[in-house]
Order: C-alpha cells, then sequence, then structure tokens
C-alpha cells in the first residue's frame, strides 16, 4: 500500500510538470522607437516643452520648442502626455506592429482654469489705509513740472545761475579772440566815450531804472 501511494505521488508530479512546461509562456514584449509631434487640437500649433512619462515607470522625455519628441517603449506601455495649460492624454502603444519605429501626432486640449478673484491691500488695515489716502502727496505730472520751468522768474533764475556749457565756452573764448585780432595794433574802443552809451543811461535815470526797490 504504501509503494501504490508513492508512485500515484509521483505520478501525479511528472503529470503536473509536463501541463506546465507545455503551458503557453508569456511572450516577450519588443521594443519600439516611438516618436511624434504634440499639438494643439484647435490650431495645430506646436506644444513645447510636453513632458512625456511612462506610466508606472521612472522613464520619461520632453518635447522640443517644436513639438517633436522621441523615446524608447515597449508594446502595450501606456504614454502619459501632459503640459501647463492642456488636459492630460494617455497613449496606450498598440502591440500590433510591424516595425520598430512608429510615430504619431498627439493632439492637446487646452485645459481652462478658473481661479477666484483675490485681491491685495497694500496696508493691513483699515485706519492705515485711510491716513495714507488723506496724507500722501500725489507727485506732479509732467504738464505742472513743464509749466512750472517756465516761468519767468524761474527761467530768470536759471539764466544766471547756470554754468556756460562747452559750446557757449568756445563761443565765447572764440568771440574775444576775434576782437583782440580786430583792434590789433590799435586801442579798443571805450564805451564811456560812446555817445549812445551815454544817451541810453540818461533814457535809464530819468526813468528811474536805478532806485534802490527796498
Amino acid at each position: 500500500m504504501k509503494y501504490t501511494l508513492y508512485i500515484l505521488f509521483l505520478f501525479s508530479g511528472v503529470l503536473i510538470f509536463s501541463r506546465l512546461s507545455g503551458s503557453e509562456q508569456p511572450q516577450a514584449r519588443n521594443v519600439i522607437q516611438f516618436s511624434g509631434l504634440v499639438m494643439t487640437g484647435d490650431s495645430l500649433k506646436p506644444v513645447p516643452y510636453t513632458t512625456i512619462r511612462v506610466k508606472n515607470t521612472r522613464r520619461g522625455t520632453i518635447s522640443d520648442f517644436h513639438g517633436f519628441f522621441s523615446i524608447t517603449v515597449r508594446e502595450r506601455d501606456t504614454l502619459q502626455f501632459s503640459s501647463i495649460g492642456f488636459k492630460e492624454v494617455l497613449y496606450v502603444v498598440p502591440d500590433t506592429l510591424t516595425s520598430s519605429r512608429y510615430s504619431t501626432i498627439q493632439l492637446m486640449t487646452t485645459d481652462t482654469i478658473h481661479l477666484p478673484e483675490t485681491v491685495i491691500y497694500p496696508w493691513p488695515t483699515r485706519e492705515q489705509f485711510r491716513y495714507a489716502f488723506l496724507n500722501t502727496e500725489i507727485p506732479d505730472d509732467d504738464f505742472d513740472r513743464a509749466m512750472r520751468n517756465l516761468e519767468r522768474a524761474e527761467m530768470r533764475e536759471r539764466l544766471e545761475k547756470m554754468p556756460l556749457d562747452g559750446y557757449s565756452n568756445f563761443r565765447n573764448m572764440t568771440n574775444q579772440h576775434g576782437e583782440r585780432l580786430y583792434y590789433a595794433g590799435q586801442r579798443p574802443p571805450m564805451r564811456i566815450f560812446d555817445p549812445f552809451a551815454w544817451g541810453q543811461f540818461i533814457q535809464a535815470w530819468r526813468e528811474g531804472r536805478f532806485k534802490r526797490n527796498d
């Protein structure tokens, strides 16, 4: 009886092993060079710098400025396309490919995000805002500054205090040099003997221009 059970047990093990060895083994998935373009679905414009990641793995790539990408995948891999401002897209690599290279055009749909309204105040409290609003000095605009600079008193003060620039100094120097050359070899005229200057002096004296204002 003991030998009969041993033989039956051995026969059952051989039968199970034969069935397992004869069963179908999982087929190896082919490696594919997957490339393509990522474009918008409404205007067919490239979507640059899109993240393409093989789901549940650490493998992935990024499309270039023109939306082109290329990555090595296996059949039945799920690719995840994501980009800011677009809805996420999943793409399953087909297992019926007859070539080791595959290309596609992946279209992305714009994702509209509505954010709640945010109001930023420069002052933490209403009292500080009220104080700043009532005490802030509004600067003059360009027109007010221009009109103030064109006042006669302001222009007269600027004329008296503003020094000569390079061109004015050069012109003054050339005038003095030319005047010296004009009267070379003779004594230059003196304004004290000019009758027209005396006439202007007498006229100003009669009009009271030399009176002190204080």
